[in-house]
């Protein structure tokens, strides 16, 4: 085995080795992004040292190799001592100051490292002579992360940039690790602890965002053991493309990536409406100030630095879940009230025109309105009260509301207001609420379509019935009735005659008002049918209306 690489280590990777020449093209001059980058490349391995350790620790119970968890919980410390030394060593405030001593980090570094890749070997081979196939796998992973480690800090180019000629006394990293291992801090809290506390409370569909396929492997991993549905995308393209095939609760974005880097992957998911809700946790080993703010100002739900403490990931993930849950919830409850509020305004628009239903919603509770002008009409079904004597009550109802829905859809089409029902007897009105000037015009033509409506009600249903109908014009008074069951009523001289006018009509015929006369003469065809004594206003000339002009003669 060298004393300069670890043994029994494949070539690292071309991703890796080619991450060196940017990083050290800057060092000498101590370029803030790119010292920044360092300690992000720094971190990947790292985050990929600790990951699949923690996972190791988890599971070896069940995968019945305890003797190996010994070694396994030194690589996982050694990563963690790492980890708080490049902290120190790249903290934001000495990039920014220009006090970066990367000899002394070298020099740190080495004893955890050797751990590391001595343990990790170790342990590699034990898990051979046991068959665990799946723990090998995993410590090969974590002793490749190692390597590329070593590669970073013991390249030729590294060492002439921070001046390391190798001199007497300076240590080289040497991947077997003697009995005597490096001193071990307090026992951490382990994944395994975790799980027994407090495990995942959520479960979910779960997409994992990272450039680094040991990164997505060992998160997807940890993911799914606690209960998730976890799907991988290696960058922000094909991430936007998942999110548009299918549905997921929650996003982990990793920030540097290729292709398209978290904070604009971020930002388009925040402008697509359809995905606008979803919960994202950015995951990266940038841990500036200013990437958290740009992150949580950009929509991002959280913000989690690798490696990450497992505790604390899975905290926020559950707490993002929980939020998503509740928005969920509180859509459903939305969805809901409006279903609930269209059935209401749909049952408020059969009781009152749409003009006064708006007002009421709006607060008002007192409505009443004067209209100068404005045409009533009445219809009665002539006869209807005997020939229904003998008649079923259910056949009686399903006879009136054939006939009656014909004249709604009249109003309708004419753009007049229906009132009310009573018994047989039905009436409109025209120019309420809203003003229009032609109101009388509109229902004259509803009067004589009322009379071509029965005609076929009455060809359908193999009966004989008629109807008298009564117009007259003028001013009204309308208003809504009632506090609990609301109704709009017409009050006034107006309507009384409009009532009286068809009264004193004879089957078949439509009786209109000398006020009514004169808003459509020479527009339609009327015959004189004299005076009537009208209660409260003694005689009145009257009139029969037969057509609309244009119409041929004959009826």
């Amino acid at each position: 085995m060298s004393d300069s690489a670890p043994s029994g280590s494949e070539p690292a990777p071309a991703s890796t080795q080619g991450t060196l020449s940017p990083f050290l093209q800057a060092l000498q001059s101590n370029d803030l992004e790119t010292l920044t980058q360092l300690r992000h490349a720094l971190r990947t391995p790292l985050n990929q040292i600790i990951g699949y350790s923690e996972m190791l620790m988890e599971s070896i119970e069940d995968l019945q190799a305890e003797r190996l968890l010994g070694d396994i919980k030194k690589v996982h410390t050694a990563g963690g001592q790492l980890l708080a030394l490049f902290n120190d060593a790249l903290a934001p405030w000495k990039i920014e100051t220009g006090k970066i001593d990367l000899l002394a980090m070298r020099r740190d570094m080495l004893a955890p490292l050797n751990a590391i890749v001595g343990y990790s070997e170790l342990c590699q081979e034990e898990a051979a002579e046991l068959g665990k196939a799946e723990v090998v796998s995993d410590l090969k992973r974590i002793n490749q992360a190692g390597y590329n480690l070593h590669r970073l800090f013991e390249s030729k180019e590294f060492a002439n940039k921070i001046d390391v000629s190798g001199g007497p006394g300076e240590p080289a990293v040497s991947a077997r690790v003697g009995p005597a291992a490096p001193s071990l801090p307090s026992k951490p809290t382990t994944p395994v602890e975790f799980l027994g506390q407090a495990g995942a409370q959520y479960s979910g569909n779960l997409l994992v965002v990272d450039d680094d396929a040991m990164n997505r492997d060992m998160m997807a991993r940890r993911l799914q053991r606690s209960g998730f549905n976890v799907t991988t995308a290696e960058n922000g393209r094909v991430a936007l493309d998942l999110l548009k095939q299918r549905g997921f609760d929650l996003i982990l974005l990793d920030i540097i990536m290729p292709i398209l880097n978290g904070f604009h992957t971020l930002e388009l998911i925040k402008a697509d409406p359809k995905i606008r809700h979803l919960p994202v946790i950015m995951l990266t080993a940038l841990d500036e100030v200013d990437s958290t703010v740009r992150c949580i100002e950009a929509g991002a739900e959280d913000y989690v630095p690798k490696p990450f403490n497992p505790v604390i990931l899975y905290a926020r993930i559950n707490a993002s879940l929980e939020k998503k849950r509740l928005r969920d919830q509180e859509q459903a409850y939305l969805a809901e009230l409006q279903v609930e509020r269209a059935n209401s305004d749909r049952l408020l628009l059969n009781v009152l025109p749409k003009a006064i239903a708006d007002r009421l919603k709006q607060g008002e509770r007192t409505i009443v309105d004067s209209f100068r002008e404005a045409t009533v009409v009445f219809g009665d079904i002539v006869g209807f009260t005997s020939f229904s004597a003998n008649m079923a009550p259910s056949r009686t109802v399903q006879l009136l509301n054939d006939l009656f829905s014909g004249f709604d859809k009249l109003a309708e089409t004419y753009q007049l207001e229906k009132i009310k029902t009573i018994g047989d007897s039905y009436m409109v009105v025209g120019g309420v609420p809203t003003p229009v000037p032609e109101h009388a015009e509109r229902c004259a033509l509803m009067a004589l379509d009322m009379i071509e409506v029965l005609r076929h009600f009455n060809q359908r249903n193999s009966i004989s019935l008629d109807i008298r109908i009564g117009l007259n014009s003028g001013p009204v008074v309308a208003g809504i009735i009632g506090t609990k069951k609301f109704s709009y009523d017409l009050w006034g001289d107006t309507v009384n005659v409009a009532s009286r006018m068809e009264s004193h009509s004879l089957p078949g015929m439509i009786q209109v008002s000398g006020s009514t006369y004169d808003l459509l003469a020479g527009k339609f065809d009327f015959e004189e049918r004299g005076t009537i004594d009208v209660k409260n206003r003694g005689l009145m000339a009257t009139y029969r209306l037969l057509r609309r002009k244009s119409e041929p003669e004959g009826q």
